[in-house]
C-alpha cells in the first residue's frame, strides 16, 4: 500500500513539473510536438531511475560513512553528467531523429532540476533504496505525463484561433497554469 501511495502522490498529487516546478525549462522548451515530449520524458525516466539508484548508493555507503554529504550536490551532478552522456551517445546510435529533435535539451539533462531534485528528495525524505527508486520511476512517469498532456495541448493550440498578443509563450504559460491547477484536483486522494 505504501508504494501504491508513492506512486500516485509523485505523478498526480505532487506532480514535479505542476506542484513543485522543477523542470519547467524542458517542460516549455521540448514541448511542441508529442512525440519530442514522449521522447524527452523516456530520457528523463531513464536517467532518473538510474542516478537515484547510484546516488542513493554513493551517498549511504560512501559519503555518509565518510562524514562528507557536503559533497552531495557536486557529486550527484557528476553521476548525472555521466549518465546523460551515456544516454547521448545510446540516442545519437538507436534514433537519429529523436537525438535530432532533442536538440539542445538532451545535454540539458545534466542540469536537469528534476533529477537532481528527486536524487536529493530520496535522500531528505529518508527512503529506502526501493522506495527511492519507485519514487523516481513514479517522479519520471508523472513529470513524462505532464510533458505529454501538455504537448497534446500545445498541437491543439496550432489549429486554434488565439489572438496574436497571446500566440507562442504566453497561450503556454496560460495553458500550463490550467494543467497545474487541474492537477491540482488530485490533492485529496493521498
Amino acid at each position: 500500500m505504501e508504494y501504491i501511495l508513492i506512486i500516485i502522490s509523485a505523478i498526480f498529487v505532487n506532480n514535479i513539473v505542476l506542484a513543485q516546478f522543477l523542470g519547467i525549462c524542458p517542460f516549455m522548451g521540448v514541448s511542441n510536438k508529442i512525440s519530442t515530449a514522449a521522447g524527452m520524458g523516456s530520457a528523463v525516466t531513464f536517467v532518473m531511475t538510474v542516478a537515484t539508484i547510484f546516488t542513493y548508493l554513493m551517498m549511504t555507503y560512501i559519503l555518509k560513512p565518510l562524514g562528507i554529504e557536503f559533497l552531495q550536490t557536486i557529486t550527484y551532478i557528476l553521476v548525472i553528467a555521466a549518465l546523460v552522456q551515456m544516454v547521448e551517445i545510446i540516442l545519437k546510435k538507436v534514433s537519429p531523429s529523436l537525438y535530432q529533435a532533442l536538440g539542445v535539451f538532451l545535454p540539458l539533462i545534466t542540469t536537469n532540476c528534476t533529477i537532481l531534485g528527486v536524487a536529493i528528495l530520496v535522500i531528505q525524505k529518508e527512503y529506502n533504496l526501493m522506495q527511492s527508486v519507485v519514487y523516481a520511476v513514479a517522479t519520471a512517469l508523472g513529470f513524462a505525463l505532464a510533458m505529454v498532456v501538455f504537448a497534446g495541448i500545445r498541437e491543439q493550440l496550432e489549429f486554434s484561433a488565439i489572438p496574436k498578443a497571446m500566440k507562442g509563450v504566453p497561450i503556454a504559460l496560460v495553458t500550463a497554469g490550467l494543467l497545474a491547477m487541474a492537477f491540482m484536483g488530485f490533492a485529496g486522494i493521498v
